[in-house]
């Protein structure tokens, strides 16, 4: 008789495109070129990998995009290094100026916004300000609504022949 059953379970590791993962020789690869080249543009500062405890480069999955970036920048578009450095430089400008106009746009959305609740807040106590008189002053006074009258039949009033006998007027005051 067979025992139970065992299953093998795993543990899923999640690794973030910044996380140094590749050494030297498996990111020159998978950038297609060589590993001097990566230390070269390290030199540069067009890349920095990750080191580990000991000192071992070890690049990201960012760091082999940006290097396939400059193989392509170089090798198909003819442009020289400095150019590279060029165009990363105006891309974390445009990054940072991108940044800041998000920024910029939720400030002025939340003003907006205050600007909004602040006309409401002014409209309502537009409505409630009573002007202030002094004392001695005249203060016009809205003069009151017209009454107007109902006539209202007593009972018996029309078997004596004349329907106005009996009625009487009840004020009722418009609002």
């Amino acid at each position: 008789m067979a025992g139970p059953r065992r299953y093998r379970t795993t543990t899923r590791i999640e690794v973030s495109d910044d996380r140094g993962v590749f050494m030297i020789s498996v990111a020159a690869e998978l950038a297609e070129m060589h590993p001097q080249t990566l230390r070269m543009y390290e030199q540069r500062g067009l890349i920095t990998p990750k080191r580990s405890p000991k000192g071992t480069r070890l690049y990201s999955h960012a760091d082999v995009e940006r290097l396939r970036r400059i193989q392509e920048m170089t090798a198909e578009l003819g442009m020289n290094l400095a150019g590279v450095e060029r165009v990363f430089e105006l891309e974390e400008q445009l990054e940072a100026a991108s940044a800041k106009v998000r920024r910029l746009e939720r400030r002025a959305r939340e003003l907006q916004e205050e600007v909004e609740r602040l006309e409401e807040l002014r409209r309502s106590l537009r409505a409630e300000i009573v002007p202030y008189v002094g004392p001695g002053a005249i203060v016009p006074v809205r003069p009151r609504p017209p009454r107007h009258r109902i006539p209202v039949e007593r009972p018996g009033a029309a078997d004596r022949g004349n329907p106005q006998d009996g009625a009487e007027d009840h004020p009722v005051q418009d609002d």
